[in-house]
């Protein structure tokens, strides 16, 4: 096909914070830049869509709740609304973010749908590998659900290592990394620091969902073992509420340390404030965190777990510990503590591989030239 024809896209996909949504939204922002006609699907808007941008379009998934069903099904509602807009649209790809439950809904709407032309395309982000893919009640659905995409993709090699060991994809597995474009912060530094109470302090900050996988349990851990936590501050972005955390805050006598804001943004603003990133996640497929705070110049500390050393070059542009060991993580702390010139010259590295191997015009071609081959295919 016509390598400069304008696809028309649609991009079925989470709407909160996390990952998929940020890497969905920021590529289908782009893809419309470019002349590309992007329609989104979901049950409510993505947080960092901006459905004012021209080509762009966003159809909200309505779930009905009939007494006939104990729990509300998403599936089949996302596959006709898909179904439907492709008929419309005419739409050329349905690129599906997560297998369960928007590239089973893709196949079935490529099913219903009335032209032959559409062709699906999943990129898995990791919870359906590393959790669902190993649930029995899922797992099978998962594999039929690759098996049926043109295309598959990871955002990393490591899942898509574990993707290939967990199941029979059929075709191969392509790995295309995430990317970022950051905003411009709409504070000063000195600001939001006089902002958040910061005063002196060297100041970690941490931005997540908060889910489980992510082992906040294990962070405040870490900052409590801290020798110099007289000096330190730590700044959690919740994606979610925070209160379940509330109780260890205050058993681990880190009420003066932690400061929690929760759906904080522009996130830029927030993490040029701060010093240096923290994150303990037990499974992480990329970690888009990191990379966020790689591009304004900041490195982080981390468990070394799955994609997380794909990101970042260790001890160069952000400092690894092995999972689980909260005394090597305080230890780090308080070496970054004592000397933050180090913090920054790493910061300064961390924003250099950023910007060499993770933006936006390095990463959206990639995509688009999976798009067009699976077009291609017969």
């Amino acid at each position: 096909m016509d390598s400069n024809k304008p696809l028309k896209i649609g991009i079925a996909c989470y709407p909160l914070v996390g990952g998929s949504g940020i890497l969905a939204s920021a590529l289908g922002m782009e893809l419309a830049a470019r002349g590309h006609e992007v329609h989104f699907f979901s049950y409510a808007k993505p947080v960092r869509l901006d459905t004012s941008l021209p080509r762009i379009h966003f159809h909200p998934v309505a779930v009905s709740k009939y007494k006939l069903f104990e729990y509300a099904d998403y599936t089949l509602p996302l596959a006709v609304k898909l179904a439907e807009v492709a008929d419309q649209a005419h739409l050329d790809i349905i690129h599906a973010h997560y297998a369960v439950p928007h590239a089973t809904a893709a196949y079935i709407a490529k099913r219903m749908a009335k032209q032959d032309r559409l062709r699906i395309v999943t990129t898995l982000h990791g919870t359906d590998t590393t959790l669902l893919g190993r649930d029995p009640n899922y797992r099978r659905a998962i594999e039929y659900s690759l098996q049926h995409s043109d295309r598959v993709t990871t955002v990393s090699d490591s899942l898509r290592r574990d993707t290939e060991e967990i199941f029979d994809v059929g075709k191969p597995v392509e790995v295309i990394h995430n990317f970022y474009t950051p905003g411009r912060p709409t504070s000063t530094r000195e600001t939001m620091r006089k902002d958040l109470g910061l005063g002196d302090c060297f100041t970690l900050f941490h931005a997540s969902n908060l889910r489980s996988v992510k082992r906040i349990d294990l962070l405040l851990q870490s900052v409590a073992r801290c020798k110099l936590r007289e000096n330190l501050k730590l700044v959690i972005l919740a994606g979610n509420s925070f209160e379940a955390f509330e109780g260890q805050v205050k058993d681990l006598g880190l009420e003066e340390t932690v400061i929690v804001r929760e759906n904080g943004y522009p996130i830029e603003d927030y993490i040029e404030a701060c010093d240096f990133g923290i994150y303990t996640s037990e499974t992480e497929s990329f970690c888009l965190s990191i990379l966020e705070g790689m591009f304004l110049g900041k490195a982080s500390l981390a468990f070394r777990v799955g994609g997380i050393p794909e990101v970042m070059e260790e001890n160069r542009s952000g400092l690894l510990c092995d999972f689980g060991d909260c005394d090597a993580m305080a230890s780090a702390i308080d070496a970054l503590a004592a000397g933050p010139e180090r913090a920054r010259e790493m910061g300064a590295e961390a924003k250099k591989r950023a910007l060499g191997r993770f933006t936006a015009d390095r990463i959206v071609p990639l995509y688009l030239e999976c798009y067009r081959q699976a077009l291609a295919d017969s």
